[in-house]
C-alpha cells in the first residue's frame, strides 16, 4: 500500500467484555447484523470519540446485555489487520463480572445467552479471545 494512502486510513477501536456471571458462566450475544450475523460473539462494539475505552466497554455490556459489570482485567489487545471483514480493527478486550442489571438483548444483539462452554460458531477472533480470557479465569482461581 503507498504510504500516502496508509496515512489516510487508520485503524478503527473496540472493545470487546468477555462478562462471567455469578454462576461462572460467560456471556455471548447472537449477532443480529452483518458481517458475522447469526454468530455468537463476545459483546462490545466501537469505542466513541472522547471516550475512554473502559467506558466503551462498560457501555457495550449494557447496551448489548442489559448488565451492569465491574471490569477486572485486561484480557489482551487484538489487532490482526483481517480480524474483521469490516477492515483493520483493534479489539482491547477486559474480563469483568457481571454486579447487576438483568440478561437481555438488545442494540445489535438478537439473542443473548450465558455458557459454561465455548459454542461453535463464533465471530470473528473470538475463539482465541475466549480461550485466552478463561486461562486468566483458571490462574485466578
Amino acid at each position: 500500500m503507498p504510504e500516502e494512502s496508509r496515512e489516510k486510513r487508520l485503524p478503527r477501536i473496540a472493545v470487546d467484555v468477555v462478562i462471567v456471571r455469578k454462576d461462572g458462566s460467560i456471556v455471548l450475544i447472537k449477532r443480529k447484523n452483518e458481517p458475522f450475523k447469526d454468530h455468537w460473539a463476545i459483546p462490545g462494539g466501537f469505542v466513541e470519540y472522547g471516550e475512554r475505552v473502559e467506558e466503551a466497554a462498560i457501555r457495550e455490556a449494557k447496551e448489548e446485555t442489559g448488565l451492569e459489570i465491574r471490569i477486572k482485567k485486561l484480557v489482551g489487545v487484538y489487532s490482526d489487520p483481517n480480524r474483521d471483514p469490516r477492515g483493520h480493527v483493534i479489539s482491547i478486550t477486559y474480563l469483568a463480572e457481571e454486579t447487576g442489571g438483568t440478561l437481555k438483548a438488545a442494540t445489535d444483539a438478537k439473542e443473548v445467552s450465558a455458557f459454561r462452554e465455548i459454542p461453535k460458531n463464533l465471530a470473528f477472533d473470538h475463539e482465541k479471545i475466549l480461550k485466552d480470557a478463561l486461562k486468566l479465569i483458571k490462574i485466578r482461581k
